[in-house]
């Protein structure tokens, strides 16, 4: 899949290395050196993948994916980050990007991780019927999901995610099982990767989420998605 690649990175040296090796991979890339520079660049060209360092100026990285996800954009987002902590990682996810890459990092894992973030975006993007599941309804078509006819606004990793519970419903779904349909992160966060997105989209579908009867726990096993009590 040959796509529009946006590279937000102040470092000259990291963006340019960045851009020539996605280049390669046959993708168009512009490059852009500060986080308010990316905000205006993407509500003008609607990239199909924001590849977004941390530390940016005038606006930080995480600040960028809190203010896309929250006008609506659905683009892939790969975050590259000189921060490897747990907390960090996932302090990122939260924020809504899909995927992290801790520097110094390879270029070839760069352009791997990224081919596959865009694999997952163009298959979410493939037609499909509505998957309704009690009075929730995933849209894979229009990337959509709406409880009791209200949207729901989800991250591109969270949508991934409910779209593969809600395809089977009632079905146990191992951790490893909903990470692989998210991405590759790195295998001592694993887990707790699919925690964090459970415990958002909770927050999302939910009556109550601290005592949720759609998005379910099935300990020592995984999580499964069912129709609930009929609220919402």
């Amino acid at each position: 899949m040959c796509a529009y690649v946006m590279v937000a990175e102040d470092d000259e040296k990291q963006a340019e290395l960045a851009r020539r090796y996605l280049e390669r991979e046959g993708h168009s890339v512009v490059v852009v050196r500060d986080g308010r520079e990316a905000l205006d660049h993407v509500g003008r060209a609607a990239p199909d993948l924001l590849v977004l360092d941390v530390m940016m100026p005038r606006v930080d990285g995480l600040e960028v994916v809190r203010e896309l996800r929250a006008a609506g954009h659905g683009l892939a987002v790969l975050m590259l980050t000189a921060r490897s902590t747990e907390d960090d990682l996932l302090l990122g996810l939260d924020s809504g990007a899909d995927d992290y890459l801790a520097k110094p990092y390879s270029p070839r894992e760069l352009v791997a991780r990224a081919r596959t973030l865009l694999r997952r975006v163009e298959r979410t993007a493939a037609p499909g019927a509505v998957l309704r599941v009690g009075a929730l309804a995933v849209d894979p078509v229009r990337h959509e999901v709406t409880l009791g006819g209200a949207p729901v606004d989800c991250t591109p990793g969270e949508f991934r995610l409910l779209a593969a519970l809600a395809a089977q419903p009632e079905r146990v779904f191992s951790r490893a099982q909903l990470l692989e349909e998210l991405h590759g992160f790195d295998r001592y966060i694993s887990a707790r990767t699919v925690d964090v997105h459970i415990m958002n989209l909770r927050k999302k579908i939910e009556p109550s989420p601290r005592r949720p009867v759609r998005l379910l726990t099935v300990y020592g096993v995984g999580y499964k998605l069912s129709a609930g009590d009929g609220r919402g």
